[in-house]
């Protein structure tokens, strides 16, 4: 095409995969087997002194096919494409989010070490950092949403050489707050200043599962490593289990190394499963977010919505951080409704086309309560200091029509307000 680059959408088709070694199949077929034969012993020695770094590569030379636990077709051309999204080096498919995220922490995390971490954290994340790490001898510091720089830096005073990660959520899970990523990315290399000695950089990670990677690319704007729970969007049926991270060939060799032997990787057939969600990767989010927007719209004007927590409505600074770092609202939006968790209950209990279930990203549209659900186990006092409270309802936005989604919504608030008429009703006096 006169040498002018396809975009990723395009490439999502073709990318990485070569028919004619397959018999000409259009598609990537299945690579379901565990091992890989070696056409002579020296080929295995060569392929194995490259698995184990035992040497560097020769000039175009690439890793062969070993076993599957070290590399497979269906997860290199995966891996290939989904790169594209975020414009990395390289990227290191998991069998979950939680894989991907434990696995990145443990490989640059030490004993002494600190982690400077965002509030909120997906729920999972949150435990494993508050007691995974600290019985590692880890020490994690959080910040909150609208935090200064010099706020920050003064949290960490006196301990500026001991902060190896930077690890931020953003938009939070479930408030959409943002990080300025850009900001955080001038403190990381501060702190790196302090450190030294080999692999001793202070590194900082984005979890961009809320945006996928179409709204927002932190690697742009100075991230080292992008996790995903791929589960989510990159999925996008709430069919497979997996997780992604993306970042440059340096830190994604040694997360690689670390991932071959947890045996954390993911299986040649959610692979190939991801591989078909890909190719309508673009098209899904781009309806989900227009469905959002419309829909938070609606609930925004609604009588019985306090508080809205969706991008582009937020306060003004949150909204000129938004313009600058993301390219879409997404499509996931929480809501404080009038009253608590009665009527947040009354409310999940009646929705009809939208379903009571955890996850996110999903071509269905999905809801749950974050205080009594994916968040259960964060600290009461940080839940309410960060508005996850018992009114706070998270909904993620699918591809249905939006008439129906708002359809379902009112009828469900219609039931929120039958049952606070039937509790407010005056008693009868009793008749002898």
């Amino acid at each position: 095409m006169d040498n002018k680059p396809l975009h990723p959408e395009s490439h999502m088709m073709t990318y990485g995969y070569i028919p004619a070694l397959s018999e000409g199949a259009i598609k990537c077929p299945l690579f379901q087997t565990s091992t890989f034969v070696f056409r002579t012993a020296e080929e295995g020695k060569a392929y194995f002194e490259l698995a184990y770094g035992l040497r560097n590569p020769n000039p175009e030379e690439e890793l062969g096919l070993i076993y599957s636990r070290i590399n497979n077709p269906n997860l290199e051309i995966l891996e290939d494409r989904l790169g594209l999204w975020d414009e990395a080096d390289d990227c290191a498919v998991f069998e979950s989010g939680m894989s991907a995220i434990s696995t990145v922490l443990l490989e640059f995390l030490t004993r002494g070490d600190i982690l400077l971490y965002s509030n909120p954290v997906y729920g999972g994340t949150d435990h494993f950092i508050k007691h995974y790490l600290k019985n590692l001898g880890i020490e994690s510091i959080g910040i909150h949403p609208g935090q200064s720089r010099e706020e920050i830096m003064a949290l960490l005073a006196g301990k500026e050489e001991r902060v190896a990660m930077i690890y931020l959520e953003t938009p939070a899970n479930p408030t959409n707050d943002l990080f300025d990523i850009a900001m955080f990315s001038s403190i990381k290399a501060e702190l790196a200043k302090r450190r030294t000695g080999e692999n001793e950089s202070t590194v900082m990670v984005v979890d961009n599962t809320y945006m996928g990677p179409i709204w927002q690319h932190p690697l742009k704007f100075g991230a080292d490593l992008v996790v995903y729970s791929a589960t989510k969007y990159i999925g996008g049926h709430s069919d497979l289990i997996a997780g992604a991270v993306l970042g440059s060939q340096p830190l994604l060799t040694r997360v690689k190394t670390t991932r071959t032997f947890l045996g954390n990787m993911v299986s040649p057939h959610t692979a190939w499963m991801l591989l078909r969600s890909l190719e309508t990767l673009k098209v899904r989010m781009d309806q989900q977010t227009k469905n959002a927007q419309m829909l938070a719209l609606h609930l925004s004007n609604h009588h019985m919505v306090e508080k809205i927590y969706f991008l582009g409505m937020m306060d003004d600074e949150a909204n000129a951080l938004f313009a600058r770092q993301c390219e879409a609202p997404g499509a996931m939006l929480s809501f404080d409704i009038q009253g608590g968790e009665k009527e947040a209950f009354v409310f999940l209990n009646s929705l009809k086309l939208i379903k009571l279930a955890v996850s996110l990203g999903s071509t269905e549209s999905l809801a749950e309560h974050p205080a009594t659900m994916t968040h259960v186990g964060v600290d009461q006092e940080l839940r309410e200091l960060i508005n996850i409270t018992g009114k706070l309802v998270r909904l993620s936005v699918g591809v249905e029509h939006i008439d129906d989604l708002i359809a379902d919504v009112d009828q469900a608030f219609d039931k929120v307000k039958e049952h606070r008429s039937l509790i407010t009703l005056p008693s009868l006096p009793i008749v002898n």
